[in-house]
C-alpha cells in the first residue's frame, strides 16, 4: 500500500530536513519543509526581535498553504513528505485527524539524535549556512524548542505506521 503523507518529526538538529529530502528523492515525492517556506515568505521582513508570537501565526498560515497542495498531489499519485514542525502531540493529533477525514494514508518518521549531537549540528549549520540553513538558531531558541518537544510514545508510533530513525553518527 502506498503512503500519501510521510510525516517527518523530531527536535531541532535531529536531521529532519536531510531525511525528508532523501525520502522525497527515494519515493519520487514532493518535500515540504516549513523552514524553507518561512525563509522565502517571511524572513526578509522579519523583525530583529521576532519571537514565538511573531512566528506562530505565520507557521500556521504556511502550514495551511502546504496542506492545500496535498490533495492535488495525491490525485496524481505523488506522496507528500511533510516536515512542518509538529513538536507537540496535540498538533500531530490534528494532522492525524485531518488525514483520516481526507482518507489519506500517513506514515510517521521520528528523527532522533542525542541533544549534544543536535546542538553541534545546529552550531555547524549556523556557521556553514549550507543547504539546510534557514535562520541562525541561538542556544536560547534551541532550548525553547526542547521544552516544547513531545516525542511520540510507542502507541502513537504503532497507530501511524511509525518508525524511529537514529541519525547519530556511529563510531
Amino acid at each position: 500500500m502506498s503512503v500519501d503523507i510521510h510525516l517527518v518529526i523530531g527536535s531541532t538538529g535531529a536531521g529532519k530536513s536531510t531525511f525528508a529530502r532523501r525520502l522525497a528523492s527515494e519515493r519520487a515525492g514532493v518535500c515540504f519543509i516549513i523552514d524553507d517556506w518561512m525563509k522565502r515568505l517571511y524572513y526578509p521582513e522579519r523583525p530583529e526581535d521576532a519571537g514565538y508570537d511573531w512566528y506562530a501565526p505565520r507557521i500556521e498560515r504556511t502550514t495551511e498553504l502546504i496542506w492545500s497542495l496535498v490533495p492535488d498531489l495525491v490525485r496524481t499519485g505523488t506522496s507528500s513528505i511533510l516536515e512542518i514542525g509538529l513538536t507537540q502531540r496535540a498538533a500531530r493529533e490534528a494532522v492525524y485527524e485531518r488525514a483520516a477525514r481526507a482518507h489519506l494514508r500517513l506514515q510517521l518518521h521520528v528523527i532522533e539524535a542525542p541533544e549534544a549531537v543536535r546542538w553541534q549540528r545546529v552550531e555547524a549549520r549556523n556557521r556553514d549556512r549550507g543547504e539546510t540553513f534557514a535562520l541562525h538558531v541561538t542556544r536560547e531558541m534551541f532550548d525553547f524548542v526542547e521544552t516544547m518537544w513531545q516525542p511520540p510514545d510507542d502507541a502513537e508510533l504503532r497507530a501511524h505506521d511509525g518508525e524511529r530513525v537514529d541519525t547519530a553518527p556511529r563510531g
